[in-house]
Protein backbone atom coordinates (compact mmCIF):
# COMPACT_ATOMS: atom_id res chain seq x y z
CA UNK A 1 0.00 0.00 0.00
CA UNK A 2 3.37 2.50 0.40
CA UNK A 3 2.90 2.92 3.51
CA UNK A 4 6.46 3.60 3.59
CA UNK A 5 6.88 5.49 1.64
CA UNK A 6 3.83 7.49 2.76
CA UNK A 7 5.16 7.51 6.23
CA UNK A 8 8.12 9.39 4.55
CA UNK A 9 6.51 11.89 2.50
CA UNK A 10 3.54 12.74 5.00
CA UNK A 11 5.15 11.81 8.48
CA UNK A 12 2.74 14.20 10.22
CA UNK A 13 -0.62 12.60 8.44
CA UNK A 14 0.18 9.11 8.62
CA UNK A 15 -0.47 7.09 11.49
CA UNK A 16 2.21 4.39 12.37
CA UNK A 17 1.38 0.67 12.85
CA UNK A 18 1.04 0.94 16.82
CA UNK A 19 -0.36 4.17 17.49
CA UNK A 20 -3.28 4.31 19.51
CA UNK A 21 -6.13 6.20 17.47
CA UNK A 22 -6.28 10.08 17.79
CA UNK A 23 -9.82 10.58 17.21
CA UNK A 24 -13.05 9.69 18.91
CA UNK A 25 -14.44 6.45 17.64
CA UNK A 26 -17.71 7.74 17.32
CA UNK A 27 -16.82 10.72 15.24
CA UNK A 28 -19.00 10.64 12.14
CA UNK A 29 -21.37 7.53 13.07
CA UNK A 30 -24.42 7.43 14.67
CA UNK A 31 -24.25 4.23 16.24
CA UNK A 32 -21.14 1.90 16.10
CA UNK A 33 -20.80 -1.30 17.63
CA UNK A 34 -17.14 -1.72 20.26
CA UNK A 35 -15.74 -4.92 19.24
CA UNK A 36 -15.68 -7.35 22.25
CA UNK A 37 -13.14 -10.40 22.66
CA UNK A 38 -14.65 -13.91 22.56
CA UNK A 39 -12.09 -16.19 24.18
CA UNK A 40 -10.84 -15.74 27.04
CA UNK A 41 -7.28 -14.78 28.26
CA UNK A 42 -7.74 -18.13 30.22
CA UNK A 43 -8.78 -20.13 27.44
CA UNK A 44 -6.30 -18.86 25.04
CA UNK A 45 -3.57 -19.27 27.63
CA UNK A 46 -4.80 -23.13 27.68
CA UNK A 47 -5.10 -23.87 24.15
CA UNK A 48 -1.13 -22.43 24.40
CA UNK A 49 -2.17 -19.82 21.73
CA UNK A 50 1.02 -17.99 20.33
CA UNK A 51 0.68 -14.62 21.18
CA UNK A 52 0.56 -13.52 17.89
CA UNK A 53 -2.81 -15.16 17.55
CA UNK A 54 -4.40 -13.89 20.66
CA UNK A 55 -6.95 -11.65 18.65
CA UNK A 56 -10.64 -11.49 17.82
CA UNK A 57 -10.19 -14.54 16.33
CA UNK A 58 -8.68 -16.48 18.80
CA UNK A 59 -12.15 -18.52 19.42
CA UNK A 60 -12.43 -19.49 16.00
CA UNK A 61 -9.00 -20.59 16.32
CA UNK A 62 -9.16 -22.45 19.15
CA UNK A 63 -12.65 -24.16 17.51
CA UNK A 64 -9.98 -25.13 14.81
CA UNK A 65 -7.28 -26.43 16.60
CA UNK A 66 -9.82 -28.61 18.69
CA UNK A 67 -11.24 -29.87 15.94
CA UNK A 68 -8.05 -31.27 14.61
CA UNK A 69 -7.25 -32.76 17.80
CA UNK A 70 -10.69 -34.68 17.71
CA UNK A 71 -10.58 -35.60 14.33
CA UNK A 72 -6.50 -36.56 13.65
CA UNK A 73 -6.03 -38.10 10.99
CA UNK A 74 -9.20 -37.36 8.95
CA UNK A 75 -8.56 -33.63 9.40
CA UNK A 76 -9.92 -32.59 6.51
CA UNK A 77 -13.42 -32.66 8.34
CA UNK A 78 -12.37 -29.53 10.15
CA UNK A 79 -12.24 -27.48 6.77
CA UNK A 80 -15.58 -25.29 7.88
CA UNK A 81 -13.71 -24.75 10.77
CA UNK A 82 -10.70 -23.73 8.93
CA UNK A 83 -13.08 -21.60 6.72
CA UNK A 84 -14.83 -19.35 9.57
CA UNK A 85 -11.24 -19.07 10.97
CA UNK A 86 -9.79 -17.97 7.77
CA UNK A 87 -12.95 -15.87 7.17
CA UNK A 88 -12.61 -13.60 10.27
CA UNK A 89 -8.55 -13.23 10.26
CA UNK A 90 -9.40 -11.76 6.62
CA UNK A 91 -12.54 -9.77 8.08
CA UNK A 92 -10.21 -8.73 10.78
CA UNK A 93 -7.26 -7.55 8.35
CA UNK A 94 -10.07 -5.26 6.18
CA UNK A 95 -11.58 -3.49 9.14
CA UNK A 96 -7.83 -2.31 10.45
CA UNK A 97 -7.12 -0.79 6.72
CA UNK A 98 -10.09 1.04 7.41
CA UNK A 99 -9.47 2.00 10.55
CA UNK A 100 -6.00 3.31 9.58
CA UNK A 101 -7.47 5.03 6.45
CA UNK A 102 -10.39 6.64 8.78
CA UNK A 103 -7.65 7.21 11.12
CA UNK A 104 -5.37 9.13 8.18
CA UNK A 105 -8.31 11.01 6.53
CA UNK A 106 -9.21 12.29 9.87
CA UNK A 107 -5.67 13.64 10.29
CA UNK A 108 -5.21 15.12 6.85
CA UNK A 109 -8.87 16.96 8.05
CA UNK A 110 -7.06 18.02 10.71
CA UNK A 111 -4.19 19.01 9.29
CA UNK A 112 -6.46 21.10 6.50
CA UNK A 113 -8.58 22.84 9.13
CA UNK A 114 -5.59 23.85 11.25
CA UNK A 115 -4.24 25.69 8.19
CA UNK A 116 -7.71 27.00 7.11
CA UNK A 117 -7.91 28.56 10.78
CA UNK A 118 -4.05 30.25 10.97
Amino acid sequence: MGNALNHYLKPDVTPGPDVVPSFDPMLGFGSRKERVMIATKEEMESAKLPLEDRDYCAHKLIAYQACRSDKFPFVYQCAHQKHEYLTCEYEDYVLRMKEFERERRLLERQKRLDKAAA
